[in-house]
């Protein structure tokens, strides 16, 4: 059945629900989310979609805090919890056994409909994809997130578009979970890995070079280097080298295939970055490295600013499905500022979208009944007309 828009008749608040409809446009095309068992679902997944993004969007810091707020705040009780509102355990049920293939289906949609729309910088880079692991701290009963004796925590592994300013692709591992494997996983061919030391490995060099996958990778400054050729340095540059070289010691771990290594100096600290991308001068890949900055920057005020790491779940499953609601929430963030204010997300942005949900919810009242949102019925496979 397909969704319909009354134009007659304001929601409690046009921004919310502007913001969540590519959201709500990336389900026409969703697998559709059934119950299990012969007991009909207590949440559809719209409205599983709806409270998630909600408790990313207004900083709520537990699971019980977002309950509460369904339960007690006019709003959320009338436009984001289920109609017969939603008990503690039937939200754990639901966010820790199913929708988790729904919520990867909306990523991806909502990725493309991004790339699309988000204009690339530095496109004569190339597809740059920044790679990364950020750790969540677990608690003690997280039994499958290993990391040391007294301490649980999980990893989340993402590729981050770096000319556009999003998120690409996430894995989830526990805290030990290694992050070199994940590279050729996140690539697609043509897209350049932007790596830190962490992912040198001279045995991957080459594997990456035999897939052909690129890759600019810093190393470590005290890496021995075996020089097969050098280039010319252009004048007044901040490039000291730029040649072809084996990586590592004859017999122990030196590459096989020779690599470029490009050599540069800012603030007084040398980088050296190993890459098979010879089509760029030695400064744009000095370039293309200072880039993979912008994943570490999403990183932070992903965490700081829609509590991402603030555990809803405990297990895998439901860590994942948190995970990919705070990517969906940044996604529809980054399409939010570019359709209304051509900018990349900012918390400016996001506190003066609040701002504006609250002010439209004190213009247009929750019990004026030609002013509300009508729900949808309870139907998981709904498509969108807008």
């Amino acid at each position: 059945m397909p969704r319909t828009f009354h134009p007659c008749k304001k929601p409690s608040s046009i921004s919310f629900f502007d913001l969540l409809k590519p959201a709500l446009n990336a389900m026409n095309t969703m697998p559709e989310l059934q119950s299990r068992g012969n007991r009909p679902l207590k949440m559809s997944f719209e409205e599983q979609l709806r409270a998630l993004v909600f408790f990313h969007l207004e900083e709520h810091t537990s699971a019980q805090h977002l309950l509460q707020t369904l339960k007690e705040d006019n709003f959320a009780r009338e436009h984001i919890a289920p109609e017969d509102g939603i008990e503690k355990s039937s939200f754990s049920e639901a966010t820790n056994t199913r929708g988790l293939d729904q919520f990867l289906h909306v990523f991806e949609n909502l990725q493309q409909q991004a790339s699309h729309l988000l204009p690339e910088a530095n496109k004569e880079l190339g597809q740059l994809v920044g790679i990364d692991g950020s750790l969540i701290d677990g608690t003690l009963s997280m039994l499958w997130a290993d990391y040391r004796k007294a301490s649980k925590k999980a990893k989340v592994h993402v590729g981050f578009d770096l000319n556009r300013s999003i998120p690409r692709k996430v894995y989830l591992t526990d805290g030990n979970g290694a992050e070199r494997p994940f590279v050729s996983k996140i690539l697609s061919k043509g897209q350049t890995g932007v790596l830190d030391r962490g992912y040198q490995c001279h045995e991957l060099f080459d594997q990456w070079q035999e897939n052909d996958q690129l890759f600019i990778c810093r190393i470590k400054a005290s890496t021995k280097k075996k020089i097969v050729s050098q280039h010319a340095i252009p004048a007044d540059s901040i490039v000291f080298f730029d040649g072809m070289v084996l990586l590592g010691t004859a017999g122990i771990n030196q590459s096989q295939r020779p690599l470029r290594l490009v050599g540069y100096e800012v603030d007084r600290v040398k980088y050296w970055i190993a890459t098979n991308r010879y089509d760029l001068s030695s400064e744009q890949i000095a370039q293309a490295y200072k880039l993979r900055w912008n994943i570490e920057n999403f990183f932070a005020w992903w965490k700081r600013h829609l509590k991402v790491y603030h555990l809803i779940a405990r297990s895998s499953y439901g860590l994942m499905v948190q995970i990919l609601s705070g990517l969906i929430t940044y996604l529809l963030l980054a399409i939010y500022c570019h359709n209304h204010f051509k900018e990349k997300v900012s918390i400016r942005r996001v506190r003066q979208l609040r701002t504006q949900i609250e002010n439209e919810l004190r213009c247009w009242p929750v019990d004026a009944g030609d002013q509300r949102y009508e729900k949808e019925p309870k139907l998981e496979n709904v498509s969108a007309i807008t």
